[in-house]
Parts: C-alpha cells; structure tokens; sequence
C-alpha cells in the first residue's frame, strides 16, 4: 500500500489558495483514479484507490498545514506504513511558480507542514513533492502570500504544475522515487 498525502488547510475560506495545492494534487488524482466521496478518517480526508496495480490511500489532512503531521503519524502508526510508501505534497515559496521538485528525504527548507511532520515523524527520511508557489512580491507578507489567491495570470502555471505533480506521483507508484526524481526534476513549465 502507497499513501499519498496532499497538504493544506481544511475548509472554503482556504480553496484554491497558494498553500493548498497539495489538496489540488489529491482531488486530481481521485478524479483519474475515481477516488469517489472521501471518508473521514485519521483527521484527514481519505480516498482509497487503485494506482498502477497499487492499493494507494489519497490523503488531506483536515488539521491546519501546521499539524499535518499528526494525521500522517496516525496513518502510519494504523497501517504499519513503512516511510518508503509515504509521498508527501505541499507548495513552496521558494520555487518558481509551477516548478516541481521531488526529494526522497531532507529538510523542511521553511516549509511548516513539512516541519510539522518531521517533528512528528522523528525523521526527514520521507519523499516529498514540492510545488513552487513564487516568492512574495515587494514586502508581502509570507504568510498572506500564503494563504492568498493566485493572481488572474498564475492559474494557467498552476494548473499545468497539478497535472504534472499527479503524473508524478503515478511514475513514484509504478517505479520509485529516483526514476521520478529523474523526471519531475527535469520538467520546465512555460
């Protein structure tokens, strides 16, 4: 079993923001893989779905970005998950918008959900896929840039960067991590 855990923030006053779309990447692959209507369980909502012959649980944990970690490290802690089967997608602020970077391990690089679980996890030894957001303009606020909408002309990006992020999670599925890093890595939107 694979678990694929999109993070964000729960609720309408956050859709479609910047920091939720880890949430996006979640709905998209339920839509190809039809996820059909989550349960809530493990303070997440959980789609489970068939992925390159897999069993592969589609994860939004419905805590703030901040605590996503103890949801993952109760699905871990149920399912006997071992870290190798956890993929963990979130945006990041300091990646051009609409680019993607997959990692097998590291550090939380700022971004708090990422810290979040690693506190929880007592390890950085899990993949992660990152999203670029682009960086706050002038003297914006981090955490507004955040938690704000993606201006009329980013949307396209953003789209394109969903679409490719879900083709990736696929690609880790079917054949694991490096191959995937080999690919996602490489890829320029425009």
């Amino acid at each position: 079993m694979k678990a694929v855990v999109g993070l964000g923030n729960p609720g309408p006053k956050y859709r479609n923001t910047r920091h939720n779309v880890g949430f996006q990447v979640i709905g998209e692959l339920a839509h190809r893989h039809g996820g059909g209507k989550p349960k809530i369980k493990f303070e997440a909502e959980l789609a489970e779905v068939i992925i390159a012959g897999q069993k592969t649980l589609l994860v939004a944990p419905q805590t703030y970005m901040n605590a996503s970690g103890r949801c993952a490290k109760r699905l871990i802690d149920f399912f006997q998950l071992p870290l190798d089967d956890m993929l963990i997608v979130c945006d990041d602020l300091n990646l051009d918008l609409g680019r993607l970077r997959m990692r097998s391990c590291g550090s939380a690089g700022g971004q708090k959900g990422l810290q979040n679980l690693i506190d929880r996890l007592g390890t950085e030894e899990f993949a992660r896929l990152r999203i670029g957001i682009g960086r706050p303009p002038g003297q914006m606020d981090a955490t507004d840039y955040v938690l704000g909408r993606f201006r009329r002309d980013e949307p396209e990006v953003i789209e394109q960067a969903i679409l490719l992020a879900a083709d990736g999670i696929e690609m880790w599925i079917d054949d694991g991590v490096q191959a995937t890093m080999n690919y996602v890595n490489a890829q320029r939107l425009d």
